[in-house]
């Protein structure tokens, strides 16, 4: 266990810099005392770790320093780095065993591809909750060169179909990253000096142009998504209503033109929903076409309006 920690101790150094024995301390999971201890173990073992005093100090490795960890190409290491975003290592219980070997991956790179590679990674994010809670519809054909040029830094030409506009039309834009988010993917770019957030299949085309793209630094891609999912989400139109569907005919919704904005599964195989209708007509004849297996919880004159429709088709057939 203590080897695991010198050589994750030693990775650190490497791949952050300096940092102080606090630093290492909360990386590690252990306390700084451990630390000091750990750092005079690999002074010993001949690993170059020197500390420097005062405010900005702690303790380093001497420039030039590398280990002999077998190598990644930079599009694997791209692929593992991604990987954290999705969650996956913390719902196993494994999120200090994958920050340890996310360590080891970066360090085993080359000086310039480690560079690459993490700046790659931090152009993209995996995430499970989507812009709205609806099936993906794939990722199209200009994913691939989306990726490139999000990846290269560039600035790309794209012909776009934006929602509810069957005429695609050319945009210049400077990507920012790429999300994938419940089986769609995101292009968040700068188009004019103002924010956009574009759906990467209805990219009908895309051109990597030999421009840098102007990206603000420190972009923090998850910070800025989250942002801008809820400011698409106010700005949506319609009337909110909750429902309860059989989750195997949740899919019909969207098909009925509703809006999921969020879904809470229940324990007797339904689900709860929130979504968006056109109106009070609109929902009624959507829930109509899934009766038995939706119901109306919110508003009431939803649920009012379906009880009248079920009592004349009762009266009808009486």
């Amino acid at each position: 266990m203590r080897a695991d920690r010198l050589l994750s101790l030693m990775l650190l150094l490497r791949h952050r810099g300096r940092m102080t024995a606090a630093a290492l301390a909360a990386e590690l999971e252990v306390s700084e005392r451990t630390v000091l201890r750990d750092v005079d173990a690999l002074s010993t073992a001949g690993i170059p770790v020197y500390a420097e005093r005062g405010r900005a100090g702690g303790f380093a490795l001497l420039p030039g320093f590398s280990t002999d960890l077998t190598g990644l190409t930079p599009g694997e290491a791209v692929a593992l780095l991604t990987s954290g975003a999705a969650l996956t290592p913390g719902a196993l219980g494994l999120g200090t065993e994958f920050s340890s070997a996310m360590r080891k991956v970066v360090a085993s790179m080359p000086e310039q591809a480690r560079a690459g590679a993490t700046g790659a990674a931090e152009r993209v994010l995996v995430r499970r909750g989507g812009w709205l809670s609806d099936p993906g519809d794939g990722p199209g054909d200009a994913l691939a060169a989306v990726q490139h040029a999000v990846f290269a830094g560039r600035r790309l030409r794209i012909v776009y179909a934006s929602r509810g506009d069957d005429t695609p039309r050319p945009r210049m834009i400077d990507p920012i990253g790429l999300v994938e988010a419940a089986g769609r993917w995101y292009l968040l770019a700068v188009d004019g000096g103002a924010d956009r957030t574009y759906r990467v299949s209805r990219i009908a085309s895309a051109e990597e142009l030999d421009e840098p793209a102007l990206r603000p630094e420190g972009v923090d891609l998850e910070k800025l998504w989250l942002r801008r999912r809820e400011e698409f989400r106010e700005r949506l139109p319609g009337m909110p209503v909750r429902l309860r569907v059989a989750a195997a005919r949740r899919d019909e919704l969207a098909r009925a033109s509703v809006v999921v904005v969020a879904e809470h599964p229940v324990a007797d195989g339904t689900l709860e929903v929130d979504a968006l209708v056109g109106d009070l007509h609109h929902a009624e004849r959507a829930l109509w076409t899934l009766t038995p297996d939706a119901e109306a919880l919110h508003p009431p004159e939803l649920r009012q309006a379906l009880r009248a429709r079920a009592e004349a088709v009762r009266t009808a057939h009486a």
